[in-house]
């Protein structure tokens, strides 16, 4: 195919990377006025990220093919992979990192996924750290759903790319007539919790750097912090029941955020299954980690066990990976049940990870109502979500899903194990990656840096591929997409 045909989607990329390399002045401006000795990584960054994307744009910019169904899963891809290119930068001049450590922590913070090969977090330059913390908050809702809306004035429709990018089964409501209208009014709730979680942060005792830039891991579910300890750096529980707080409020679908703030009304939380099925999921995760704490006596008291087993339990299933204690190093089944637990994520619309609840929850009822098959086999059970019938096509989509992710596991796993011949250690980080989640096990326990160079790129498809919930990526690699 010629290359004229991929115009539009060069040229959205190209825009994409221009307003992208906006985001490398606030960390060159903390560097500046710190002195930290990172000006001028960021400063390099912002020339070529601007260079290349104007050199994406300007051949292609009277490019007016209209994007078809099949060009949104291109674009959201080459948007992703060339914003985590970009993101890496600063790490490799900053840092002087090497290429798969740059790219590893690049799409770590842009997929929300929190991972890092870093060590002595706290002694890197402040600039630095403040935007490690960035990436995390501009990949949270999804740089597509920001591209999104500035697609109206290239004239260029943007619903196909919204369908790709949005996360969980049921993908064609929109919460206002116009797909950018959309884009706007999550990112206004999203920055309204922002700043408010800041707030919160704040007036609890940390400082106004540390109460921001957890504010952007908090928000965006993912995990990074400018302590080696994480949370735990802070020893207050007042702020442990805050990151708790607000990372189940950073779970929800953000559409009901928007909806209950337009109608000023918090029954449209009340009434939403997922929701429900997500709080009891937490609430019966949060105190089976807590009796396993306390009968095997790792904290000296109930409260503290509670404490610690709610904000890990909580961290992991909303798959942000913040820590207040080193879990891989709790005894028994435990660290691996965390690990596991993290597949369920939260719920579709919001920032975290894994399956997303409402699979889990049409999953459960998908296979209650074959069991009422065999007892009934004429009758005719309707899939319902919320008072609304389903339709064959989501049923099927959700066990696709399942069954690629499933795929996806096995596969990486093995190729994980052969390449750092341990398998605790390949299938931790593979259910870490593909869940966005962060924490691992085994030789990467601490952090991810004593891993294979291999293993450090296979797990940045890994998160991209968990990101874009599999179909999109996937769906890239079969020779009939580009045959079509």
């Amino acid at each position: 195919m010629r290359l004229s045909a991929y115009a539009p989607v060069l040229r959205i990329v190209g825009v994409l990377l221009i307003f992208i390399s906006l985001g490398f002045v606030p960390p060159l401006i903390f560097a500046l006025v710190n002195q930290d000795g990172a000006a001028g990584a960021f400063l390099v960054s912002l020339l070529v990220v601007t260079v290349t994307g104007l050199a994406l744009f300007l051949p292609t910019r009277t490019a007016r093919r209209d994007l078809r169904i099949s060009d949104g899963f291109l674009v959201v891809v080459a948007c992703w992979a060339a914003v985590c290119l970009a993101g890496a930068i600063p790490f490799m001049i900053g840092l002087n990192a090497s290429l798969a450590d740059a790219v590893f922590e690049s799409t770590s913070g842009i997929t929300t996924t929190g991972a890092t090969v870093f060590s002595g977090i706290g002694d890197m330059p402040i600039s630095i750290r403040w935007y490690r913390q960035q990436l995390q908050w501009m990949g949270g809702l999804g740089i597509i759903i920001l591209a999104v809306a500035i697609l109206p004035m290239l004239r260029v429709g943007g619903m196909q790319v919204y369908k790709a990018e949005a996360t969980g089964p049921v993908k064609e409501s929109r919460l206002t007539p116009r797909i950018a209208e959309t884009a706007k009014a999550l990112w206004a709730v999203y920055i309204g919790l922002t700043l408010v979680c800041a707030a919160a942060y704040w007036a609890a005792g940390m400082s106004l750097f540390d109460a921001m830039t957890h504010s952007f891991s908090t928000v965006a579910t993912a995990g990074f912090s400018t302590h080696d300890a994480s949370v735990g750096h802070f020893d207050s529980a007042l702020i442990d029941w805050l990151v708790v707080f607000f990372l189940f409020v950073s779970s929800i679908n953000f559409a009901l955020h928007f909806l209950a703030l337009r109608r000023g009304s918090a029954q449209i939380y009340l009434k939403d299954p997922e929701l429900k099925l997500f709080a009891v999921l937490l609430l019966v995760v949060s105190v089976l980690v807590a009796l396993l704490l306390w009968r095997q006596q790792v904290y000296d008291n109930v409260w503290d066990s509670i404490r610690f087993a709610t904000f890990q339990a909580v961290s992991f299933t909303t798959t942000t990976g913040f820590a207040t204690a080193e879990v891989y190093l709790w005894p028994g089944t435990l660290p691996l049940l965390l690990i596991l637990v993290s597949a369920l994520g939260g719920c579709a619309g919001a920032t975290t990870g894994g399956f997303k609840i409402v699979r889990v929850y049409l999953l459960t009822k998908q296979g209650l109502r074959e069991l009422q098959r065999l007892v009934h086999p004429r009758a005719v059970v309707p899939l319902k979500l919320g008072g609304r019938t389903l339709d064959n096509e989501v049923a099927n989509a959700v066990w696709g899903f399942v069954s690629l992710y499933i795929v996806c596991i096995v596969v990486l796993t093995l190729i994980v194990s052969g390449i750092e011949q341990d398998l605790v250690t390949a299938v931790s980080v593979v259910f870490s990656a593909m869940n966005n989640l962060g924490p691992a096990l085994g030789e990467a326990g601490a952090n991810w840096g004593p891993l294979n160079d291999s293993t450090k790129f296979l797990m940045s498809f890994a998160m991209l591929l968990g990101r874009l919930e599999i179909f999109t990526v996937l769906v890239l690699l079969t020779p009939s997409y580009w045959k079509h």
